[in-house]
């Protein structure tokens, strides 16, 4: 499986190191195939929040064959108004068998048409500009993740790392993401 996790300038570090950090230790513990990698738009580094330089393995015009897709967020309000990245999120989710957000990730997808009818959330201080800019989205508040289809998208920051272990118990196992949540020394909350 390939699981490319987009970032840009201003992304949130923990929204996309902590699903990678999950991803990784799952592959790591399972002695599976998994391939995890950073997307930019162009192959430079990219400055996320506080002045955090990282390096994407890939950038638009050269990264594998995507099978789960992760947007995280950030001030992402620049990303919002770039046609190139809007285009390439909405190819890329539209043949990848799995799509997932982290925080305001989930306006990207959104802006790209990808959510329309379907339950999503974001962060909680994001939840009315979400629901005001997209009323064709149900925005749920009070849940760490939302599944709705090929799409999961999850509340702020940390829950990016409770979603990334949701989706490795489902597509792995639910004994897998428990023990990659136990090597990480993480409590894992599960949505009630």
């Amino acid at each position: 499986m390939n699981i490319g996790i987009y970032i840009y300038d201003d992304a949130e570090v923990l929204d996309f190191s902590g699903p990678f950090e999950v991803f990784s230790t799952a592959q790591r513990l399972a002695k599976n195939e998994w391939n995890i990698f950073l997307v930019a738009q162009h192959n430079q580094p990219v400055n996320a929040r506080g002045g955090f330089s990282v390096n994407p393995h890939y950038s638009f015009a050269d990264h594998p064959p995507i099978d789960l897709l992760l947007v995280v967020g950030g001030v992402h309000n620049n990303e919002l108004t770039k046609a190139p990245v809007i285009d390439w999120i909405k190819r890329t989710a539209q043949l990848a068998p799995v799509v997932a957000s982290v925080c305001t990730g989930a306006f990207l997808l959104a802006k790209a048409e990808l959510l329309n009818g379907k339950n999503v959330t974001t962060h909680w201080e994001d939840i009315n500009d979400l629901a005001a800019m997209f009323p064709l989205l149900n925005v749920i508040s009070n849940k760490r993740w939302v599944k709705h289809d090929k799409f999961t998208t999850s509340a702020g920051i940390s829950a990016g790392i409770d979603m990334s272990l949701h989706l490795v118990a489902e597509h792995i196992s639910p004994e897998l993401a428990k023990l990659t949540a136990k090597q990480m020394q993480y409590t894992w909350h599960k949505n009630i």
